[in-house]
């Protein structure tokens, strides 16, 4: 059984910083692209950021490029999300999720495999 578990999230306030991490289980985590995926309320889902199972390739959304650092750690099965300079509007749940076969690249949202329960992140102005 996969299970996929976000934690990290928080109240903060404008201009600050959260590290979200998300540990996968059931899976073999390096098989996989490892994404972050936000929606806030009313709004679609958005791909924030994702990385290959190798850690070489990243991808980031232009909301988050220059302020989000992604990475990966195979042998704790860890997904990690630096959030820096954190602003109100990237205010939503954000949701860790598993892909193995995208047909692009980065994945669609609805081609992600498996997700997490997700973290709440409040930016605070």
């Amino acid at each position: 059984q996969v299970q996929v578990v976000e934690s990290g999230g928080g109240l903060v306030q404008a201009g600050g910083s959260l590290r979200l991490s998300c540990t996968a289980s059931g899976l073999k985590f390096d098989d996989y692209t490892m994404g972050w995926v936000r929606q806030a309320p009313g709004k679609e889902r958005e791909g924030v950021s994702c990385i290959t199972w190798s850690g070489m390739i990243t991808y980031y959304a232009d909301s988050v490029k220059g302020r989000f650092t992604i990475s990966r750690d195979n042998a704790k099965n860890t997904l990690y999300l630096q959030m820096n300079n954190l602003k109100p509007e990237d205010t939503a749940m954000y949701y860790c999720a598993a892909n193995k076969y995208a047909r692009r690249w980065p994945p669609a949202v609805d081609e992600y495999n498996y997700w997490g329960q997700g973290t709440q992140v409040t930016v605070s102005s």
